[in-house]
Formats: structure tokens, sequence, C-alpha cells
């Protein structure tokens, strides 16, 4: 399966790691409690538990990595470099599948494409001639004791045969460098976020994206997203502002196999 193509459409194969998502708000729960059926919890166990173990852990297929990725990005939480776009400013939580606990000093790693469908260190790919530092849109930051990582970033567009999605990974244990990027570790989770068509279709009105000359493929007609809701990437959008072009907030709680 390609990643930059509409010609392929074959349904991911699941990557042997093991990822959970935790599901956010009624009707997440609903469908994992329907997938998992997990018993609940005693009054004594809700007592010592973290906050995040709440939320209904479900069981989640990773996502394929494309052919987009670069190592070495810089550790930072600002990402978007001033590229057009309206503002995206991201909340990702990281915790532990089996506890639930927040996992500190992860590092939440994410790329993706610009207004006009193309990335860093690929400029042309998507059919549109654009300056290119082999940079913008990508990048990571560590989590906190909360297991939260913010990073601010521009709505992504798109590109030939895939929906409006980011990718992202998740490491421990890495070395940051003296050049303000990252190596080593150990990377736990290759997945992608999206968004929803209701939000997607706003925003690609506006004049940026409205510019990418490439048909758009929806989130229903993609090959990759497999229609699992939050429990395969898709991100709760808060709008910033009374227009789409003030921006959104995007959300969502990431589990992993820590060990």
């Amino acid at each position: 399966m390609t990643d930059t193509s509409g010609t392929s459409k074959a349904t991911p194969t699941t990557i042997g790691r093991r990822t959970v998502l935790i599901a956010g708000g009624a009707a997440a729960a609903t469908l994992a409690v329907t997938a998992a059926a997990p018993e609940a919890p005693t009054a004594e166990a809700a007592d010592t538990v973290p906050v995040a173990a709440a939320a209904v852990c479900t069981l989640t297929k990773e996502m394929t990595e494309g052919p987009y990725y670069l190592d070495g990005q810089l550790v930072r939480a600002d990402i978007s470099e001033d590229k057009t776009g309206i503002p995206l400013k991201l909340t990702l939580t990281v915790v532990d599948d089996d506890t639930c606990a927040p996992l500190n000093n992860a590092l939440v790693e994410i790329w993706h494409c610009d207004a006009l469908g193309e990335y860093s260190g690929f400029v042309g790919n998507n059919g549109h001639d654009e300056p290119d530092n082999g940079t913008f849109l990508r990048g990571g930051v560590l989590t906190g004791s909360d297991g939260v990582a913010r990073i601010t970033t521009v709505y992504p567009g798109w590109y030939r045969g895939r929906c409006v999605h980011i990718h992202v990974k998740v490491h421990t244990d890495v070395t940051l460098t003296d050049d303000g990027s990252f190596t080593g570790g150990q990377e736990l989770h290759t997945g992608q976020l999206f968004f929803d068509e209701t939000t997607t279709t706003r925003v690609a009105a506006l004049a940026a994206y409205a510019a990418n000359t490439v048909p758009r493929t929806t989130l229903a007609q993609d090959g990759i997203y497999d229609d699992g809701g939050a429990a395969s990437g898709l991100l709760t959008l808060t709008a910033l502002g009374t227009s789409p072009s003030a921006g959104y907030a995007g959300a969502l709680t990431l589990g992993v196999e820590s060990s």
C-alpha cells in the first residue's frame, strides 16, 4: 500500500507492537465497551487509579508510517514556521495501556503536509512549487508528568489519494542533541490523527486551502482511516473563534505499551 496516490486502497496491516487509545466522550466509550466489554472497576480500584483510567482503554491498530518521514527532526513546541494556514493547537496525552498512568518524558513527534498538500523535504510531490527547507511542519515535544504534549501547527491540507491527516510517533528514552533534535530511544507507537469531515469542509473553503489544485479525498473515501472514531485517531476538535479562519484546538489521548 502506498501513501501518496489513490490507486492503492488496501487495508493497512497490523503492526506487531500493541497500542491503545483512550476513547473520550460517551460515543467513544460506547464503542469501546461494545468492542472490549471490560469488567467494571471496583470502588476500591477506582479510588487508586489515575484520573486517565476513568476513560475506556481500547486496543487499536497502529497506522502506516507512510513515505514522508524524516529522521532527526527538531524538538520544539511550534512546528508551523509561519506556513500559510489556520492555527491548530494540539493537546496529545500519552498513557500506559496497562495502568492508564500518564507517561512522563515521552517524545511525541508529528509531521504533516501544508495547505497545498506538500511535505517538507518532498515539495513538488503534490504538484505545487514552493520553498523547501526540509523542516516545516515537523517536530515534537516531551510530555510532562501529566503525560501531555502540546504542539502548535497549522491545519493540514491534503494530497492525492489521502484525506486530511497528521502522522504521529511516540518515543521514550530519547537523548536530546545540541542541535535541538533527538537521537536514540525506543519507538512505542506509529499512528495517524484524523479530522472530522464537517470541519475539514469549512477549512477547505478558505483561500489558503482552496489554492490546493489536487482533488480532496474525504474521510469516508480514505484507504487508511477505518471509521473507528477516536479509537482510530479521530481528533476532538474545538473552534478557537467564531469563524474557521480563527483555527481549531485538537485533542486525543494515546495509550501505548510501555513495557
